[in-house]
This record gives C-alpha cells, sequence and structure tokens, in this order.
C-alpha cells in the first residue's frame, strides 16, 4: 500500500487475526505434545491419553509415523500462525484450506464415530474460523486492492 507522500502506508491487523493465530499457536502445542508422545510414550503422557480414547486408538492402530504427521502439522501450524501474524498472503491462504479440511474432516468422521454432538461442534468451529478468514477486515488486510 502506497500513500500519497510516497511512504508506504502501515496496515493496521485485525484482531480477529491475531486471535486465529493464537488458535493456530494453541494447535501447533497441542500437535508437538501428542506426536511425542506417541514416537516416545512414557507413564506422563500415557495418563494423557485416558481424555481421548478413541484418539489414542486411532494413532496407535496407524503406528509411531501418526507421530511424525503430527509434528509436520506442527511445523505447518506454527508457520502459518507467523505468516498470519506478519500479514502474509500465503498464511491466510493456508489457514482457510486447514479450516476448511478440518471441517470437512469433521463431517466425514461422523459417518465413521456416528458423534453428532462432536461433529456438529467441530464443523461450527471450523466454520467460525472460515467465517471469520474470509470477513472483509481480513480479506483487505491479506488481499489488499489495488
Amino acid at each position: 500500500m502506497a500513500s500519497t507522500s510516497g511512504i508506504p502506508a502501515v496496515r493496521k491487523r485485525p484482531k480477529a487475526v491475531v486471535v486465529v493465530a493464537g488458535f493456530l499457536f494453541a494447535a501447533t502445542g497441542i500437535a508437538v505434545l501428542v506426536g511425542l508422545s506417541l514416537l516416545f510414550p512414557n507413564r506422563l503422557t500415557e495418563r494423557m491419553w485416558e481424555l481421548n480414547k478413541p484418539g489414542e486408538a486411532l494413532f496407535r492402530s496407524i503406528g509411531r509415523v501418526s507421530g511424525l504427521f503430527l509434528l509436520a502439522l506442527a511445523v505447518g501450524t506454527y508457520n502459518g500462525a507467523r505468516g498470519l501474524l506478519c500479514g502474509k498472503k500465503w498464511a491466510w491462504w493456508f489457514a482457510v484450506v486447514l479450516f476448511v479440511v478440518d471441517g470437512t474432516g469433521d463431517v466425514v468422521s461422523y459417518f465413521v464415530t456416528g458423534q453428532l454432538i462432536r461433529t456438529i461442534f467441530g464443523a461450527v468451529v471450523s466454520g467460525l474460523f472460515i467465517a471469520t478468514l474470509l470477513s472483509r477486515p481480513v480479506r483487505e488486510y491479506f488481499l489488499p486492492t489495488a
């Protein structure tokens, strides 16, 4: 963006961007914790799995490689969050695609688990993040018009 004085104008970051980035940072921490617990099981992290027995069964059925996938996801969410805070267009696209995939996964998982409430909650949360990312102030922050 350029101002009339020839000095680049500073774009004001919408608060919604900070919220989405904060969520991605939290997702990074969770993915690292779960990924490491799958790669290096121990008594402390085994207690964590009591909170999500179906998740444990799924990840354990895939094997330890699922821990590597989660660590790769953590790298993506961390960089996506940093990119959002820096106003990077690629990070906006990453976040939009991530939440579309997450919401789609929530709906598809219903047909596997039959858990309607979890499906609705997950899809609504993903939908809210997508709506936030597609809101005019956020869109204009990342996709400024000429």
